[in-house]
């Protein structure tokens, strides 16, 4: 066979193959029987064998048996993804569409939900998925097409007429509402932690390096946008953030933006039932003012945070044009926190990890903002009194940032005289040890620290969250069953865990007898905790006020737990980010001698107490050393958190405030009131291009 014609073979048999293969241990949806695909293999392999030039390492041959993963690898956007500037309100509405008109922008106007989700980018070449991919910066994102492939509603091969030889789509990956409560629930009874939102749990979902999981997970997609489109005679169209912009024609393109959602359709993508094209913007305002409402916010089977207004003309949206990182003919429209009526059914206390006691309501099961809420936190008694509250009332509950729940006050004129007060304890609902609150607190605090069984459970499972050791496997029932069942102590006990220990545990063991899965783990990750950066032991240690911020400080000026136990009280609040409190709270933490002997626990069980090669003056020479920086906002390719800790690692200092010290605010979507703030005192803002050439160049790499 000639080499032409075998590579062809070799193309047509290895798409099969990889697909067949996808299709069967990832869908569980077999399209080709065992033997088929061994006859097609062995067809594989004795073209390889006669041109070996074929044998490549993405080869069928080369892959039999190897687990299909997701490696995340990054991507180039064939057209760059644009953001969606915002609005807030009817006024903030009305000034945008004003500023639109001026530029040429009036109806008709397409109107659609906005999918609280995760944005995609689709590739398809000759009518096949070939590449799926996160938004990344909006020029490169990560490539995640096994797990795409999952989602059953994103066609794997376009059908219909007048497909294109390339196709750039761009969408939303979301979890459905009823999707997200069953994973949930799912995850609480395996031990591990919920997710907050179905945004978060999409996102989880969809990163993950085993497609099989995604499948699982039965995640949906809308497609609402164009990137790039290429004819069969090299005719092309270039997009943006949404639809197609340029001078560029394809034969029988539409000239509209719901035009090509209907072409989207008949190709068989996933389009939205509930977009709507209206003339005036009244008839916006009536379409934003219906999903307001709080009876029609759930109508959709996916979360949505507000509602997205778009110049249904392709020709006024290229007349419009756009700026630097978004379209001027879109607009956001987001929706304020949701509230919602439910009855307070009471109001108990939690004990945490450093004693305080908490009240919290207990209410009837109500949905907000995308997820069923029964519990809100009320921070502390003066809160209770403050609020106004009576077990029994009808209450106002929203989530604060659509994420932790909170209530608002009651509703007084529903009381029928059955509501009573709630009286704030005075023992330890867990030790019955006597509350005690220090002059000038709010909050009441069980002074019984190294025996009361509450705070014992608490501070374990802090220690294994992200902010401490970080040792996943470790949830909340598993922190329970080792107290419970006597393997530890406390904390300090945790690193003397082996196989015959958790033996006495039922949770960690089978009913053959055998350790479970999740107890070889825990041990397995135990044994790299123990090399875990200093800051994250100071967090583990559950020192009062020392959070992740204040033990990098902390890290940083003493190098070593030792240090940091030896210092002065002056020493300590001379830190940049600790001060008088912290130091205070850190010598007054070191003083115990229970506390003491958990730091001697961990150290001779290996945990390292230091930072191999410290020195102090380390800082002062790296490329951020004396700049302060403000993140706000969401980044494409940081979490808040890593971005702080890349400010960090170069010798910067990452704060939360905006202030006349800060040296530069980063600022990424939804940026808010801190990028008013940096604005009016006159501080550098950057995006995040900017930001990555901060931590490349330093400070005179992005000088105005």
């Amino acid at each position: 066979m000639e080499i032409d014609e075998a590579r062809k073979r070799h193309a047509e048999l290895s798409e099969k193959l990889l697909d067949a293969k996808y299709r069967y241990y990832v869908l569980d949806s077999p399209t080709i029987s065992d033997a088929e695909y061994d006859t097609g293999l062995r067809e594989l392999e004795a073209l390889e064998a006669g041109h070996p030039e074929l044998r490549t390492p993405d080869s069928p041959t080369q892959l039999v048996g190897a687990p299909i993963s997701t490696q995340f690898t990054p991507v180039e956007h064939l057209e760059r993804l644009l953001s969606l500037d915002n609005v807030f309100s009817a006024d903030e509405f009305t000034e945008w569409a004003d500023r639109a008109a001026g530029r040429g922008g009036t109806g008709p106007y397409l109107c659609e939900l906005k999918i609280d989700g995760l944005a995609i980018d689709l590739v398809y070449e000759r009518g096949r998925l070939t590449r799926a991919a996160t938004r990344g910066d909006g020029r490169t994102g990560e490539d995640v097409t096994p797990n795409v492939r999952t989602i059953r509603t994103i066609p794997d091969r376009l059908s219909g007429p007048d497909i294109p030889e390339v196709l750039e789509i761009r969408g939303e990956v979301f979890l459905p509402e009823e999707s997200f409560e069953r994973l949930n629930t799912q995850l609480q009874e395996a031990g591990k932690p919920a997710f907050a939102n179905p945004r978060n749990a999409g996102a989880g979902s969809l990163r993950q390096k085993d497609p099989r999981i995604t499948a699982s997970r039965a995640l949906g997609a809308i497609v609402h946008g164009i990137g790039r489109i290429t004819g069969s005679e090299d005719s092309e169209i270039s997009g943006s953030a949404s639809g197609p912009s340029d001078e560029g024609h394809l034969e029988g393109a539409p000239e509209t933006q719901s035009g090509w959602y209907e072409k989207l359709r008949e190709w068989g993508f996933p389009v939205s039932d509930r977009y709507k094209v209206v003339s005036s913007l009244d008839e916006v305002r009536e379409y934003i003012e219906y999903y307001a409402d709080p009876k029609h916010r759930h109508e959709s089977e996916y979360a949505i945070d507000g509602v997205v207004v778009k110049v249904d003309s392709l020709q006024t949206q290229r007349a419009m044009g756009m700026t630097s990182r978004a379209p001027r003919w879109a607009i956001a429209y987001k929706y304020p926190p949701e509230e919602v009526t439910t009855r307070l059914l009471d109001i108990q206390v939690g004990v945490g990890r450093t004693g305080r006691v908490t009240p919290y309501a207990v209410m009837e099961p109500v949905k907000v903002s995308g997820s069923t809420v029964a519990q809100a936190t009320l921070h502390n008694e003066d809160e209770v009194k403050r609020k106004g509250v009576l077990i029994g009332d009808t209450v106002i509950l929203r989530k604060a940032g659509e994420i932790i729940p909170e209530v608002l006050g009651p509703v007084t004129e529903k009381r029928d005289g059955s509501e009573r007060a709630f009286e704030f304890p005075r023992e330890c609902p867990s030790c019955g040890t006597t509350l005690g609150r220090g002059e000038g607190e709010v909050d009441w605090r069980c002074p019984n620290t190294r025996h009361c069984v509450a705070q014992r459970k608490e501070r374990l499972s802090y220690l294994a969250g992200r902010g401490g050791f970080d040792i996943e496997v470790l949830g909340w029932e598993g922190v329970v069953a080792l107290i419970d069942d006597g393997l530890v102590y406390d904390e300090g006990d945790l690193f003397s865990l082996n196989a015959d220990t958790l033996h006495r545990s039922p949770f960690f063991v089978n009913k053959a007898g055998e350790l479970k899965k999740n107890a070889s783990e825990l041990l397995r990750r135990l044994e790299e905790a123990k090399t875990q950066p200093l800051w994250r032991i100071l967090v583990a240690l559950s020192i009062r006020h020392v959070g992740p911020t204040a033990a990098r400080a902390l890290a940083d000026a003493f190098g070593s737990v030792n240090a940091i136990a030896e210092a002065s009280h002056d020493h300590l609040a001379s830190v940049d980010g600790v001060g008088p409190t912290i130091a205070g709270a850190v010598v007054d933490w070191f003083s115990v001698d229970w506390h003491l002997s958990v730091v001697d626990k961990w150290r001779r069980a290996g945990v390292q107490m230091e930072i191999g090669g410290w020195d102090p003056s380390a800082a002062a020479g790296r490329l951020l050393a004396g700049v302060t920086v403000v993140i706000t906002g969401t980044l494409e390719e940081f979490s808040r958190e890593e971005a702080a800790d890349a400010v960090r690692a170069a010798g910067g200092k990452a704060t939360s405030s905006v202030s006349k010290k800060t040296s530069f605010l980063v600022a990424g979507e939804n940026g808010g009131s801190k990028y008013d703030k940096a604005e009016s005192l006159g501080i550098p803002i950057l995006n995040e291009d900017g930001f990555k050439a901060l931590l490349s160049g330093g400070p005179d790499a992005v000088a105005q």
